[in-house]
């Protein structure tokens, strides 16, 4: 790995972000990821996508969304070449620190109770199961 950048993600790098995410996400029990909906975010939070890039490649992502009451993380996905090598953690502490700019107070992170690669993650950087909780959710289509 070169030198990794992070930064928001431009609206031109949209239509890349999608195809990372095919390859390098957990997709299962999600709608499917869309050009418009991924727009909508940036248009309404330019600084929500957070990209890890190396050498002009994306190889990492978090949404870090704000919605002026709480801090939520989506989409924490890394390149599986470049997994185990600090990516993700980055990626979590870039979004924390947005947060924190923010005046958020507490993070939440969607993490699917099946993608127990991605609980490691989670738990080496503070984040626990909280029990007492369920997402409950609805389709809106």
């Amino acid at each position: 790995m070169g030198e990794l950048i992070l930064r928001v993600a431009e609206k031109s790098e949209l239509a890349a972000v999608l195809a990372f995410w095919q390859g390098a996400a957990e997709n299962d029990g999600r709608p499917v990821d869309t050009a418009a909906a991924v727009q909508a975010l940036v248009t309404r939070d330019p600084e929500a996508l957070i990209l890890a890039v190396d050498g002009g490649e994306i190889v990492g992502t978090i949404i870090a969304g704000w919605d002026g009451w709480r801090c939520h993380l989506y989409r924490l996905a890394v390149a599986p070449r470049h997994r185990r090598a600090g990516v993700g953690g980055r990626l979590i502490t870039a979004a924390e620190e947005r947060f924190r700019r923010l005046g958020g107070t507490r993070a939440d992170a969607m993490v699917l109770d099946a993608n127990a690669g991605a609980h490691g993650i989670w738990a080496r950087h503070g984040y626990h199961p909280q029990a007492e909780w369920s997402r409950w959710v609805k389709p809106l289509v």
